[in-house]
Order: C-alpha cells, then structure tokens, then sequence
C-alpha cells in the first residue's frame, strides 16, 4: 500500500519531483510582464481559432460573384454559397427585408455551423438585416462592403467588452480596503472548474498575490483531495510556499458558511485574494442552485465567473440564462447578482467554430476574461476579439 500512496508530500521529494514539477507549466505558454512588472497571460494563438486558410465568408471576392462550379446556389459549402444571391444585385437599388431573407438564412445556417447557438444567430442576421434595410446600393462592391461591414460591426459590439477586465487592479482597490477580493467560480458538471481556478491562482501567484482557495465544493467526491494537489503544485511552481493555502472543512457541510468563514480567514491573514470553488450543478437541479444564490448573496463575491465549454452550442444559453435566474430568483434580495464574466474552457478543440463564445457574450453581456487551452497552469489566454470575428467568418 506504501508503494501506491502518492498523496504525502514526500512525491515532491521523489526522485523524480523535479520532473513532475516541470511538467506543471508549458513554457511555450507562458506568458509576459509588461513595462510596471505585470504578468499577463498570452492571447489565443491565431491558429488555435482560426486554421490556416484566408477565405472568408464575406472578404473573399468569390463569395459575392458567384464564380465557384455551382454558381452560388443556396445551400452550397463552396466560397460562394451564402452570398452568392448577391451577384444579381450589379445595379444601383434599395435593399429590402425580401431581398435580405436568403443571404440572411444562409448566414444563420453558417453562425449555426460554427456553433453559435440558433437563437443567437437568428437575432444577430435579423438585427443586421435592419440595420440595411433602406439603404440604396450602388453595385456589387458596395454590396459586399455593406454587408461585411455591418456583420463584422455587430460582432465587434456583442464581444467587445463594456466593463473592467482589469483584475490585477480590482485587486489593488480591495487592497486599499484591507480587505482579500474574491471571485467564486460556477458552471456545470465536469467543465473544469477546478483545474481553471488553479490556472488563474497561478497566473495571480505571477503577480505576488496571496492566493487563499476555498474548498466549497462539499458534494463531489474528491474534490477537496483534488484542490490539495492543486495547492501542493502551485506552492512547488511558487517563490514561497506562504503565497498559496487551502481552506476547507470537508464534505457534507453548508458551502456557503464556508466560503464565509474562508473570506474572514482571508482578512485576518492578509491574503489578497480568495478563490471559491464551488459544486459543479446542472441548471435544471433547483435544490442546488438555491444553494448557489445562497452563497452568492451571503459572500457577495467581488466576481462570479461562469466556467464553460467551447464545445457547447444551444446549451450554452440554457446553462448561462438558467444560472442567472437562479441567481436571480432564489436570492431575497432586492438588486441580486448575476454572472460577472465567464471562462471558456477547451478552447483548444474546437478549431474555427468558435460560436460558444459568441453565444455566452451575447446571452450575459459579460466579458470572456479568459479560455484554457490546455492541461498545464500556464494554458489559460486571453481572448482575441479580431480573432474570434475572422474565425467566424471564415468559410
């Protein structure tokens, strides 16, 4: 039994530790410190989002002139398919809601396949549509210039963001308010809730914080053993072993008096940050989420973070409006909370269909602050907005 005991601290002393340690952090992934001496994850490598082939959807000069072997025809997965209706349109004339209806159908059948979920994509085509309605076209070219423009513009506003993504400062402002900032991180079964917040402690231990996690997951089996092993990594990968600690009190008690008991542990020890894990839930288990907006509204974290799948596509609305209205419904309170911002998780398997992205912006108004790319504490990224619009686009 001694031989198949590896969870002392002894593994780190093994012969072959420093090995183990090593195999933590993909050096290729690493980030860099700006000018003051911050340390930033890197952003999404162009060809994890996007492949290698340049011919876009709208960009791309046969995809309004309708010169591939089928000539446009609807449906077709060639250059031209989902906008080659447009090639008739050489002469000077007013776009109207009729003429709009196929190139619009063919791009919510495109955003579909991308895996954008299919309401968003029905509401995305409909608002562009209006926004062309009326507007008097002078030829092919301006055709296609209006067209890409408007979409490109549309998908520019829904995935900028509009609040602070700036943690590191959120974090210095409860500093001067001697007080640990805290972010609790949520989502579904099996996403990788745990393995992303252990990405983000790291990346926070890059910035000289103290990083305290709080064990509120006391329902899956393993998964108060599984944060030690996080925090026993993290502490090797760290200049000091004081810079990360764990907080937990088992299984089977109430997750929100811990978080609480977490934070105020966090205070007294000048931790900057705190880190609350939290039970994976499906958004149809109602005694769970109540459990959620229970602690959710007694810690009042500073940030909740939805962690999700690149690979869903409609279920990615049904699990963010779902978490939201828990939220919303099981508080009390008069102003509850909502999701803050989201990680997309598995980013790196999905190649260009990038939709999930799309769908959880547009569904929440919240910002994507990071995606995991990999299994190691340096695959977190940034989220590169030119990027997710070329690679939704792209034929």
């Amino acid at each position: 039994m001694k031989a198949l005991d590896f969870s002392s601290e002894k593994d780190s002393e093994h012969e072959g530790g420093s090995h183990a340690i090593s195999s933590l952090v993909d050096e290729r992934s690493r980030g860099e410190r700006t000018a003051d001496g911050i340390y930033e994850v890197a952003d999404v490598a162009e060809r994890s989002v996007a492949g290698d082939s340049d011919n876009f959807v709208l960009l791309g000069d046969s995809a309004l002139d309708g010169d591939n072997d089928d000539g446009g025809r609807a449906g077709s997965s060639g250059s031209g398919g989902i906008f080659g209706l447009f090639k008739s349109l050489t002469g000077g004339r007013m776009l109207t809601a009729d003429v709009l209806a196929e190139p619009m159908a063919r791009m919510r059948e495109h955003l579909a396949n991308k895996n954008v979920a299919a309401d968003v994509a029905e509401e995305i085509c409909q608002t562009v549509a209006r926004g062309m309605i009326g507007v008097r076209v002078g030829g092919l070219q301006n055709i296609r210039r209006l067209v890409e423009q408007s979409m490109e513009t549309a998908l520019t506003r829904i995935l900028t963001p509009v609040s602070s993504t700036d943690i590191i400062r959120d974090i210095e402002q409860a500093q001067l308010q001697h007080r640990p900032y805290t972010m609790a991180f949520v989502g579904v079964n099996g996403v990788g809730k745990s393995t992303n917040l252990s990405k983000v402690c790291y990346w926070l231990l890059q910035n000289n914080k103290r990083v305290l996690i709080a064990a509120c997951d006391t329902f899956r089996s393993g998964a108060v053993e599984q944060l030690r092993v996080h925090v026993r990594n993290l502490r090797a990968l760290s200049e000091s072993n004081q810079n990360v600690e764990i907080f937990e009190r088992g299984y089977g008690k109430d997750s929100a008096t811990i978080a609480r008991d977490a934070i105020a542990f966090g205070a007294a020890n000048a931790f900057d940050v705190v880190l609350i894990d939290t039970a994976g839930r499906m958004q149809d288990n109602e005694p769970l989420m109540r459990a959620l907006a229970k602690l959710v509204s007694v810690n009042s974290p500073d940030k909740i973070l939805f962690v999700g799948e690149a690979l869903v596509g409609n279920e990615a609305v049904d699990q963010l409006e779902k978490f939201n209205q828990a939220l919303r419904d099981f508080s009390g309170q008069s102003k509850p909370r909502h999701i803050d911002g989201i990680i997309l998780t598995k980013f790196d398997t999905i190649d260009d269909r990038v939709g999930a992205a799309l769908s959880m912006t547009y569904t929440t108004g919240q910002p994507i602050l990071f995606v995991g790319t990999g299994q190691t504490y340096t695959d977190l990224r940034k989220m590169n907005v030119s990027q997710v619009i070329r690679a939704l686009l792209r034929a």
